[in-house]
C-alpha cells in the first residue's frame, strides 16, 4: 500500500513533543510490513545540518495562496525504508523557530498543507492513504475533498486525520485563511469549517477526511463529551462511526536500557544492578544527595497545567515532608519554572530542576529514577509513562486517557497491576498515592521489584499499533 504522512515534527528530524515521536516511529515500522511509506515535512531551519546535508533536491513550483506565488523547493532523503521530503520555502520555515511566533501560522501552514497537494504528482507518487497528523495538516484533507477530488490524479486517495492533542486547534480569522487558500463563502458554515465565528485547521480535519483516529481507546472516548471535547464533542459524537482509538508504541530500539549509549550503564530485567549505578550517577549530576535508600521521583516533560504540575504545586511541601528526591526535566509555563527554581534553593540537594530539552538527560531520568510521576489533567496516550516502565521505573498517574489504558494500579490482594493511579484530578489524592508507593520502596522492595520487572516485560513497540492502523487503511480503501 502507498501511504504518505504529513506532519509539522518528525524524529529525528525536528521535534517539540511526542508527534514528532509517532510519526518517527509508526512509519518505519509499517514500512518494514511492506507498505511504500513517505513523509513529507517542512523544511525548518532548526534541522540539524548533518541531516540537511544528506538531502537531495527532486524539484521546484511555484504555491498559489490567494494572490500570491510562492517557491516550494522539494528535498530528499531516504531512512530505515522511508522516503522523507521537505518542502522548503525560507520565508515561511526559515525562522529561528518552529512555531507560533509570527502571527502567520495559518498562512505557514496553509502553505504546507497546499504545498503537500500540489507536489504529489510531480514527486509521481500516488498514495492510496493519505494520513495528516494534527492542526498543522488539519487543511490536507478538507483541500482534498474541496479543491482536488474532481481531478482523476486525486479522486480514489483516501483520508485518515489523526489527533494527537485536541486542545491545540490552529484557530485563525476566517478572512485571513479564506485570502490565503481561497475557501469560498458557501463553505463557512457550522457544518463545514466554520467554528464559533473563526477558522479551524482542527476542525477542518475532522469534517472532511475520511475517518479520525486519536492515539488511545480512553482518548478516543473522552473527547466526544463536553470535559475533554475543547468545544468539538458534538462534531466528533457526529463523526464516532469512523473514530477510532490507536494507542501509540514507543521505539524500543532507542529505548533499550540494555544497549543506550546515553544513560550511565546498561541493565535488564535480569539484572537490575545497573539501574541502581544509573541512580547513583544521577543523583551525583544533578547535585542531589548521593543515597541509594532515598527514592527518586522523576518528572519529564512540558511545565504545564496539563501535565498536572498544579497538583504539585498545591502539595510541594508536603511531598517534600516524605523521604524522597524529586528531579524534574522540561520547559513551560513561568510559574513552574519559578516554582522549581525556588524549591532547588528551599529543598536543597532533594530537588533538582533543569529547564531544557535535553534528549540525553531525559534517558538518564528514566534510567535512574525509582518513579515516574504523570498526574495529568488530561493525556491522550502520553509517551512518557511507556519510556520509564521499559527502563523499570514504576508510574505513579492520573486515570486519564491512553495513562488509563496503559498504568494499572497494584493491587496488593491479587498481585496484579503495573504502576500506581489515582482518579480524581485532586492535590492530595496525588499525594496520597505518591504516598503508597513510597511505601512499598521503604517497606516491601519485593513489591516494587516485581513491578520494575512487570513494567520492563511488556511490549511497548508499534507492531501492534501498526497492525491496528493497517487495518483502518485497508477499510477505507476497500470502501471505495
Amino acid at each position: 500500500m502507498n501511504i504518505l504522512f504529513t506532519a509539522s515534527e518528525c524524529v529525528p528530524f525536528v521535534k517539540t513533543g511526542g508527534l514528532a515521536d509517532v510519526v518517527g516511529s509508526l512509519a518505519p515500522v509499517l514500512a518494514r510490513q511492506g507498505h511504500d511509506v513517505r513523509v513529507m515535512l517542512p523544511l525548518y531551519t532548526n534541522i540539524a545540518q548533518e541531516w540537511q546535508q544528506k538531502m537531495q533536491f527532486v524539484l521546484h513550483f511555484d504555491v498559489q495562496l490567494g494572490w500570491r506565488r510562492q517557491y516550494c523547493g522539494v528535498l530528499m532523503l531516504k531512512r530505515e525504508g522511508v522516503t522523507y521530503y521537505f518542502l522548503d520555502n525560507k520565508y515561511y520555515f526559515g525562522r529561528p523557530y518552529i512555531y507560533g511566533l509570527g502571527g502567520d501560522e495559518y498562512e505557514r501552514y496553509g502553505f504546507f498543507c497546499r504545498a503537500v497537494l500540489n507536489a504529489l504528482p510531480l514527486i509521481e507518487f500516488h498514495p492510496a492513504i493519505l494520513h495528516a497528523h494534527d492542526w498543522q495538516s488539519g487543511m490536507v484533507p478538507a483541500l482534498l475533498k474541496i479543491q482536488y477530488a474532481h481531478l482523476p490524479f486525486y479522486s480514489d486517495i483516501r483520508s485518515l486525520f489523526t489527533i494527537h492533542n485536541l486542545q491545540y486547534q490552529g484557530i485563525f480569522g476566517i478572512r485571513e485563511v479564506q485570502d490565503v487558500l481561497g475557501l469560498g463563502d458557501g463553505l463557512w458554515s457550522s457544518d463545514k469549517l466554520e467554528c464559533y465565528g473563526c477558522a479551524n485547521f482542527m476542525k477542518a480535519g475532522l469534517v472532511y477526511a475520511d475517518a479520525i483516529s486519536t492515539v488511545s481507546p480512553s482518548y478516543a472516548e473522552e473527547i466526544t463529551t463536553a470535559y475533554y471535547g475543547e468545544r468539538l464533542d458534538g462534531l466528533i459524537r457526529a463523526r464516532k462511526d469512523t473514530l477510532y482509538g490507536v494507542l501509540n508504541g514507543i521505539d524500543t530500539a532507542e529505548y533499550d536500557p540494555q544497549n543506550d549509549p546515553l544513560i550511565y550503564a546498561p541493565f535488564s530485567r535480569d539484572d537490575l544492578s545497573g539501574k541502581a549505578e544509573n541512580k547513583r550517577r544521577l543523583q551525583a549530576e544533578l547535585g542531589l544527595d548521593v543515597n541509594p535508600d532515598i527514592p527518586l521521583i522523576a518528572m519529564v516533560g512540558r511545565l504545564t497545567n496539563q501535565k498536572g504540575l498544579d497538583l504539585v504545586d498545591c502539595v510541594l511541601g508536603e511531598m517534600m515532608g516524605e523521604n524522597m528526591q524529586l528531579a524534574v526535566l522540561g520547559m513551560g509555563d513561568a510559574r513552574y519554572t519559578n516554582l522549581f527554581s525556588w524549591a532547588e534553593t528551599q529543598y536543597k540537594g532533594r530537588i533538582a530542576a533543569r529547564f531544557a530539552m535535553d534528549n540525553g538527560l531525559a534517558h538518564k531520568l528514566y534510567a535512574g529514577a525509582d518513579f515516574f510521576l504523570m498526574p495529568s489533567l488530561f493525556e491522550p496516550c502520553g509517551l512518557s509513562q511507556l519510556i520509564a516502565m521499559r527502563y523499570g521505573t514504576v508510574p505513579i498517574v492520573r486515570e486519564t486517557g491512553g495513562l488509563r489504558d496503559t498504568v494499572l494500579s497494584y493491587n496488593e490482594y491479587n498481585h496484579v497491576g503495573n504502576g500506581f493511579t489515582f482518579l480524581n484530578y485532586n492535590a492530595h489524592d496525588m499525594l496520597t498515592v505518591i504516598r503508597r508507593a513510597l511505601g512499598f520502596y521503604h517497606g516491601d522492595r519485593p513489591v516494587l521489584e516485581a513491578l520494575q520487572k512487570r513494567g520492563m516485560e511488556a511490549d511497548y513497540s508499534w507492531a501492534h499499533s501498526a497492525r491496528d492502523y493497517v487495518a483502518i487503511y485497508e477499510k477505507l480503501t476497500t470502501a471505495i
